[in-house]
């Protein structure tokens, strides 16, 4: 394992993703526990990218509690018919949100928060968590991010689901 992130501050957006994916994968490789990969992951993204909010909620009992993340106070539990996170759970697919203040149903918990770009992680056809990622500004993310962020949570799912999410 190892607890030092480096990225080259440089390079393109992508670069940065290809550079830091193996480093997260060595991060949670070996680590069993869930809220400390969560929390690593959390924290390298917000070192890598600067993102104003990152972080996962977590599938309990049909809604998402907040779970590690880096950045401002958030929202502890989301419905699944609210939001930008509880309509990638329930649509069970990446959502890219351009400017929150036009999405139907966006929960404000916080008020800087302007795009916004939610993965699921889905196994045997369940949502188990939500990797959720906020920028104040507008537009920030795109099919870069996309890309990107839905490897992390393949790795997460690789890595975490023999050990069981519930």
């Amino acid at each position: 394992m190892t607890e030092q992130i480096f990225v080259s501050p440089s390079i393109s957006k992508a670069e940065k993703y290809r550079e830091l994916l193996p480093q997260i994968e060595s991060l949670i490789t070996g680590e069993e526990d869930l809220i400390a990969n969560l929390a690593n992951i959390s924290a390298a993204l917000k070192m890598a990218f600067s993102f104003f909010w990152v972080g996962f909620y977590i599938m309990r009992q049909g809604e998402l509690v907040l779970g590690p993340f880096q950045g401002p106070l958030a929202c502890t539990r989301i419905p699944l018919h609210k939001g930008v996170c509880g309509a990638a759970a329930r649509q069970k697919k990446t959502l890219v949100v351009k400017d929150v203040n036009q999405f139907p149903g966006h929960i404000t918990c916080s008020s800087e928060s302007k795009s916004e770009i939610v993965v699921p992680l889905v196994a045997s056809n369940e949502v188990k968590l939500v990797l959720d990622v906020d920028s104040e500004h507008l537009d920030e993310f795109d099919e870069v991010d996309q890309e990107y962020l839905e490897k992390v949570v393949a790795l997460l799912k690789k890595t975490l689901l023999p050990m069981n999410l519930s």
